[in-house]
């Protein structure tokens, strides 16, 4: 049995054209030795993710972060009953992988990558499927359900949630902040290129604005958010589109990108704001969309205690959050200027009912975590 207190453990988070690797030993602490991302994935210099990893590979020996690892985690981002739990990957799973290649084609083919190119790095080593959906999986069934005929919901297709690592991150360093407060009533805004808003009662997830799969909800960087199906529809009658084509519009040309017509990036816009018209209406939709799930969760969990903002532009931007958050004095609402100028860990005033936060997040220690255990548990 590997001792549960002494764990060499990389992490690998990837994402559609990006890969994050990180190594932790876990003994008296959790320690983080190496930590290092490509990405742009897909272009010539690294043509895909295998690639990308073996590069960090060759890294972590060259500088010798640990002769030996112990087990390597992925962050799955997939929505499937099968893969609702973190879990060893065995044969039997790497096959339901395969079989939903076409479900998820922006995620699960690189984590296939991975888990094949760390097999030949690293024979032997175990290997843990960290689900990205854990967190959500216990929603309440009226959550979980689109209005569409019921067989399909006991077919698999459900809102599954992502972002389910940071948001089980946030609610753990919340409790050791203020356990009162991870017992009430808390909404979570992880605003990055990927965004997501979720309700959290008494440290359970009720709801949260990704669903069959993370294009769903907020704007994001380039994905489009909520979408009326029938634009889907039309452009698939209008403009033939296949859905590879669709895909490929709403994962990786809408959100802010396609409705700046400039940029992804936050940063970017906001420093064109003033001059570009375009820039300044994909920062407004934005800001309005996580304002509105803000208000909506509001009413889900029966009233609001705390609002941790987190991700990039949740735990950097002070603009954003000053503009997310006026207009929300209706709900108790009231930021402190200056300690939001500051990126403090409390923002909100203390005349506010409800205290803001800015936290900033960790998935790959969440990710170290759930590894550790699931090879702590396979051991025994």
């Amino acid at each position: 049995m590997i001792p549960k207190r002494d764990l060499n453990l990389l992490t690998v988070n990837t994402g559609s054209s990006s890969l994050k690797l990180a190594v932790y030993h876990f003994g008296e602490t959790e320690t983080c030795t190496f930590s290092a991302n490509i990405d742009r994935i897909g272009q010539q210099k690294v043509p895909d993710h295998g690639t990308a990893l073996r590069i960090l590979l060759e890294r972590i020996q060259r500088e010798a972060i640990y002769s030996r690892l112990d087990g390597a985690g992925h962050r799955v981002v997939l929505g499937d009953r099968r893969c609702l739990e973190h879990q060893l990957i065995t044969k039997r799973l790497s096959a339901v992988f395969q079989e939903l290649v076409q479900s998820a084609p922006d995620h699960v083919p690189q984590v296939i990558e991975s888990i094949s190119t760390l097999e030949s790095s690293y024979p032997g080593m175990p290997q843990a499927a960290c689900s990205d959906s854990a967190f959500h999986s216990r929603m309440p069934r009226v959550s979980q359900m689109y209005a569409l005929p019921l067989r399909l919901f006991e077919q698999g297709v459900l809102r599954y949630g992502f972002h389910g690592l940071s948001c089980e991150y946030i609610m753990q360093e919340l409790d050791s902040l203020d356990p009162a407060a991870a017992n009430g009533r808390v909404i979570i805004a992880h605003l990055g290129n990927g965004s997501s808003v979720t309700a959290v009662d008494h440290g359970k997830s009720i709801d949260t604005s990704m669903g069959f799969t993370p294009m769903s909800g907020l704007v994001m960087g380039t994905r489009c958010g909520d979408v009326d199906p029938g634009v889907l529809l039309h452009l698939m009658d209008r403009d033939e589109m296949t859905s590879r084509g669709l895909n490929d519009l709403l994962n990786k040309k809408s959100g802010l990108l396609g409705l700046s017509e400039h940029s992804a990036d936050m940063r970017d816009l906001i420093e064109r704001e003033a001059a570009d018209a375009r820039c300044a209406d994909a920062i407004t939709v934005f800001c309005y969309h996580v304002r509105k799930f803000i208000g909506a969760y509001t009413a889900a969990l029966g009233g609001l205690d705390t609002v941790v903002f987190t991700g990039g532009i949740g735990e950097h931007s002070a603009v954003i959050r000053e503009r997310i958050c006026t207009g929300l004095n209706c709900l108790g609402i009231t930021l402190d200027s200056d300690a939001n100028r500051i990126d403090a860990g409390i923002i909100s005033a203390k005349s506010s009912l409800v205290t803001v936060r800015v936290i900033r997040t960790d998935e790959d220690l969440m990710i170290a975590r759930h590894t550790s255990q699931v090879i702590t548990n396979s051991k025994t």
